[in-house]
């Protein structure tokens, strides 16, 4: 049973899912990337602008931070860092930022990394 599902991102008992992060290419078609709630640091929202990732429809703009891909982005208004502990901070776009948020408090701090 999910607490949280859309299109692009599942928030089951046990792990996030993040659909769609990257290409495998092997097979032509898109990977899951399974982040254990164990695994996260923090979870920070932040407000999506034409500098933060408003129109970043896949991948990465910088380096530090990638986008699973979601065509419908630039329509939306927050974001979710995910704060694993790694260089690459990916980052999420969830159709209902409040019931993502209130699934995720359970397993992980909703705010910047420590």
């Amino acid at each position: 049973m999910s607490a949280y599902k859309d299109p692009f991102i599942e928030c089951t008992d046990t792990e996030l899912l993040v659909k769609r992060y990257y290409f495998a290419w092997g097979g032509f078609a898109w990977a899951t990337k399974r982040i254990p709630y164990s695994s996260l640091k923090s979870v920070e929202r932040f407000d999506l602008t034409g500098w933060r990732g408003k129109y970043r429809i896949w991948g990465s703009g910088d380096f530090k931070h990638w986008a699973n891909y979601d065509p419908k982005r630039p329509g939306k208004s927050v974001g979710f860092f995910l704060h694993v502990g790694g260089h690459v901070i990916p980052f999420v776009t969830p159709d209902d930022p409040e019931a993502f948020e209130q699934a995720l408090t359970p397993h992980v701090p909703v705010g910047p990394p420590d």
